[in-house]
């Protein structure tokens, strides 16, 4: 995005950020107030058939996020140590398998494992801001609205899916849903509260990851006129001779600790969206195993990795409706909420955020089907 666009895509990653500020807020508390999680609620809500149906397509936006994540860290270790990529890719896979093995000793040592490589993230890309600093005046330029063509509205829509994520959505209302249990209603306000703080900073964070990004590959390629900048080698590669050997280095390092920090994360959603919907879980590595699989084909195809990582991410824009749907349904329910039922305007501006992406989502396939 930044390559091909400069600075253009700036409002895309703030409003994207916001969008999931709230959205994850609102998950947050359905798990607070009711002790059940979304796909629970949508469980004892809906017919069967909607159930399966919502449960489909939710392990579909799961498998998506691993092919992501389990894609990007092989990348870093083909371009950190030169191996071909079907290697680094079984060493990813042994690695997630490590990571998700911390579960079996408490959410916080896996918490403080993705919490740290999230941390080597920031790093990295603060030095690449330094390295190459931004054009600050097209920077505040890139946060009025507007796409160039159909491919910005494409990254766009992929962005937007990647930071507000729907089985996230799921997972975080599980996250938060046996904590802290309490029914009194000023405990129920000051731990939302305190939730709100939470989710603030650490969305916080990944939008400053997110924005360095874009900011890194617009000061690097697109100022130096190299647009057709199309994949994440092609990046690292050009990255050396501007820039230096050292920020080749650090961008694999940052590209290794994204998919490493988020392995976990489709993982954990999967369990909660099979518990929650049908009522059935099964062992977290037989379900790794089975999330590898899609990303190895795409490995030992030849498939363009970069390319199938921005198209896992529009899946997830697709998916998001049928989170972002329910969820409001079930916020703006007093029998429901009680004393944290949405306000109004809550309901009123994530009911927006909901025909937002639905549009968006619309464009696309009559872009790629009748447009095209």
């Amino acid at each position: 995005g930044g390559a091909k666009y400069g600075y253009t895509l700036v409002w895309v990653i703030i409003s994207s950020n916001i969008i999931a500020m709230l959205i994850q807020a609102m998950s947050a508390k359905l798990g607070i107030v009711t002790g059940l999680n979304l796909a629970e609620h949508c469980r004892n809500e809906f017919s069967p058939a909607v159930v399966t149906i919502m449960w489909i397509i939710m392990e579909l936006v799961a498998i998506a996020t691993d092919l992501a994540e389990f894609l990007g860290a092989a990348l870093g270790f083909y371009l950190l140590f030169g191996m071909p990529l079907w290697i680094a890719g079984l060493i990813t896979a042994i690695l997630t398998f490590f990571i998700l093995a911390l579960q079996s000793y408490g959410f916080r040592p896996l918490e403080t494992v993705i919490t740290s490589l999230v941390g080597i993230i920031a790093i990295c890309y603060l030095v690449e801001i330094f390295i190459s600093p931004p054009e600050w005046k097209s920077v505040f330029q890139g946060m009025v609205p507007g796409f160039k063509d159909g491919e910005s509205v494409l990254l766009a829509t992929g962005i937007l899916g990647a930071t507000v994520m729907p089985h996230v959505i799921f997972l975080h209302s599980s996250l938060t849903q046996g904590r802290i249990v309490t029914k009194d209603s000023k405990k129920l306000k000051k731990l939302f509260k305190y939730e709100i703080l939470d989710i603030v900073i650490a969305m916080g964070l990944a939008g400053i990851i997110n924005a360095c990004m874009l900011l890194m590959a617009a000061s690097t390629f697109f100022k130096n006129n190299l647009t057709d900048i199309g994949t994440i080698e092609e990046a690292h590669r050009t990255l050396m001779p501007i820039l230096g050997p050292a920020s080749g280095f650090v961008f694999a390092i940052s590209l290794l600790a994204a998919g490493l920090s988020s392995s976990s994360v489709g993982t954990m959603a999967g369990q909660v969206i099979m518990q929650g919907f049908m009522k059935k879980q099964i062992p977290v590595w037989i379900r790794r195993m089975v999330t590898i699989f899609p990303s190895l084909f795409v490995i030992f195809m030849g498939f363009d990795p970069t390319r199938t990582l921005v198209i896992s991410q529009v899946v997830l824009s697709f998916g998001l409706p049928f989170a972002i749907i329910p969820l409001i349904m079930f916020t703006r329910n007093k029998k429901i909420m009680g004393v944290l039922v949405n306000r109004f305007h809550t309901t009123v501006i994530s009911g927006l955020i909901a025909v937002l992406v639905i549009l968006l989502n619309i464009f696309l396939i009559i872009q790629t089907f009748i447009g095209g």
